[in-house]
């Protein structure tokens, strides 16, 4: 990671279907450069009903994506 971006950083995506699209970073994964930057790479995922969460359904959450295919925002 050469340009060091943190948790809280705005970063501007550079690749991908979300290109364009800016967003704060919630998470690092610093070993395998990978990142969740807030609204962008959304999937949904299938869950079961839990205590948290009784009614279950398709929840919508960002994933991971490489660190390369973004930039901090100036």
């Amino acid at each position: 990671m050469a340009a060091r971006i943190k948790k809280g950083d705005v970063v501007v995506v550079l690749a991908g279907s979300d290109k364009g699209k800016s967003g704060r970073v919630l998470r690092v994964y610093p070993s395998k450069d990978r990142l969740v930057v807030e609204g962008v790479n959304m999937i949904k995922r299938h869950t079961r009903p839990t205590q948290r969460n009784p009614k279950g359904g398709i929840v919508a959450k960002e994933a991971a994506i490489h660190v390369s295919n973004v930039k901090l925002q100036p």
